[in-house]
């Protein structure tokens, strides 16, 4: 400023350096199909379109669709060889048995079979999961319509408009998984080449094709099918699991298609109705029980045609409290609608876990809610292989533990023999560090590379990685064993790179590693008083 003039001039000058803001954590982008994708009367087709509560998405995009079932039955289920073989068929609907023509079971001789003829639309109820297991604020890219069939491509070209998010730092596909094998690989590996090649910050939530079945189904072909790029920027659970998020007033007769409501009518007439005694010569046929009229008056309500909402309410809870076959196939379907990947749910937790301790905490060791049990159970020695592979394609397990519930049992990526990413808490912390302090130092493009500039970076740096070490996000004892910020010529630079416009800054974390093993050692002493 130039003084011409005589008297006094104030000039303030900044005595701190810009500071560092720690961006989102956990903000995760869900793709798949929505009933409608509307807002204001504007499409929101492959237009990711953030919300933070189920109501939004609702809102905006509409309900689940209606899953509509075939149900088959025969006469007579064949004997059971042994008790072993009598006992799997008598399982409850809560464990459907897992067949290739649908969900069978017996009741009283009767061998049904519920086969879901709808298309497996399940991002409604992924998003009700990640709700559930305390989800926040998300993103949301609708690729279409319940009109339309499952593709890969559709799945995949809705990634390409997160590229122009910067919010979001989790990529789900729930619905990669309906996809035959080849389809569903090309969508996981898209999901791993964005997130880290073409963002470099964000991290993958991939889930097993089959993770229903056990682990030597379904496993291996994961294993081969994933590849080996950019492992260290997702991470995989198994298996799927029983939900209780799809309750007994969404299902009912309705959603069975013409011909399997009337083979169900038939069995529960078979079921419930006694047979009329044969009439003597001359006599005329014995009249019906005021019971037996009672139920052929709501087995023919199940087949009106133009039945209310209301209608349909009341004969679905007559039947609900008459027919124990009825309810059973009732619970069958709910059963195969709560049959969920765990991605979403892995999404809550993730975001509760950031919120409550931060993202350098593993995201183990944690409940799921609205969670039954795992389609699989796990032992030990299984998931020694699940978790330390030969390859390093560690799988985490999610398993049932008596009185403590269903828990996250592993924190690895899929990298696991890297030392340096190995850890999904490693990976999501270094993601938050670098995008923290690169958004921080674009105040300072174009500023001059002298040594008041590199000061002036180096002091806001540290000052921001000393506060994450207070937080307990690095580790070592004293600010130094934590950290260290290197910048200036002679150090991180030449006189070259000066010509060049270039400053180099280099930045050294410690970053808190989880204790995944602990090792108690007990050994006798001898007496000593």
């Amino acid at each position: 400023m130039a003084m011409q003039t005589p008297g006094v001039y104030v000039v303030e000058k900044n005595a701190f350096p810009n500071g560092v803001v720690e961006v989102a954590t956990a903000v995760p982008a869900f793709i798949g199909y929505t009933e409608m994708a509307e807002q204001d009367g504007k499409s929101l087709t492959n237009i990711p379109h953030r919300i933070t509560s189920l109501a939004q998405f609702m809102k905006y995009f509409g309900m689940s669709p209606t899953a509509q079932f075939k149900l088959t039955a025969a006469e007579k289920a064949a004997p059971a060889k042994d008790a072993d073989t009598a006992k799997a068929d008598d399982k409850t609907a809560d464990a459907p048995k897992d067949d290739s023509k649908g969900l069978s079971y017996n009741y009283n001789g009767i061998k049904c079979t519920l086969e879901q003829t709808s298309k497996l639309y399940n991002l409604f109820n992924s998003i009700r999961l990640f709700y559930q297991n305390s989800g926040g604020p998300c993103y949301i890219v609708s690729v279409g319509g319940y009109d339309k069939t499952i593709a890969a491509a559709d799945l995949k070209s809705g990634i390409k408009p997160l590229v122009k998010e910067q919010e979001p730092t989790i990529v789900v596909i729930p619905e990669a998984i309906t996809l035959a094998q080849a389809d569903c690989q090309s969508v996981q590996q898209a999901m791993l080449n964005h997130c880290g090649y073409v963002m470099k910050n964000r991290f993958a939530i991939v889930d097993v094709l089959n993770g229903a079945q056990s682990q030597e189904k379904c496993i291996e072909s994961f294993r081969n099918d994933i590849g080996t790029n950019f492992l260290d920027f997702g991470a995989v659970y198994y298996p799927w699991l029983h939900t209780s998020i799809v309750q007994d007033s969404e299902i009912s007769y309705s959603n069975l298609d013409e011909a399997s409501i009337k083979v169900l009518e038939e069995k529960i007439k078979a079921e419930l109705i006694t047979p009329p005694a044969d009439a003597k010569a001359g006599e005329p046929a014995a009249e019906p029980s005021p019971k037996d009229k009672q139920i052929t008056a709501i087995l023919a309500d199940m087949t009106k045609a133009d039945a209310t909402a209301e209608e349909q309410t009341a004969t679905h809870n007559s039947l609900m409290v008459i027919s124990p076959l009825y309810k059973m196939t009732m619970a069958q379907m709910k059963a195969s609608l709560n049959l969920l990947p765990p991605g979403a749910a892995m999404a809550g937790v993730y975001t509760m876990v950031d919120n409550t301790i931060g993202v350098w905490k593993a995201p183990a060791n944690v409940s799921l809610n609205s969670v039954i049990k795992p389609a699989v159970d796990i032992s030990n020695e299984e998931q020694q292989d699940l978790n330390v592979p030969i390859n390093g394609k560690a799988v985490n397990a999610i398993r049932s533990f008596i009185g403590e519930g269903v828990l996250v049992w592993g924190a690895r990526t899929l990298d696991g023999n890297s030392l340096d990413w190995r850890y999904i808490n490693v990976r999501r912390t270094m993601i938050m560090l670098e995008e923290s302090i690169r958004l921080a130092s674009k105040a300072y493009v174009f500023e001059p590379n002298t040594a008041s500039t590199w000061i002036t970076i180096k002091s806001m740096i540290s000052s921001f990685l000393n506060g994450v070490w207070k937080q307990g996000g690095l580790a070592g004892a004293a600010p130094a064993q934590a950290y260290s910020v290197n910048v200036g010529l002679g150090a991180t630079m030449d006189p070259e790179d000066i010509l060049n416009g270039i400053l180099r800054v280099t930045v050294l974390v410690a970053v808190s590693r989880p204790a995944e093993f602990i090792e108690i050692t007990f050994q006798q002493q001898m007496q000593k008083s």
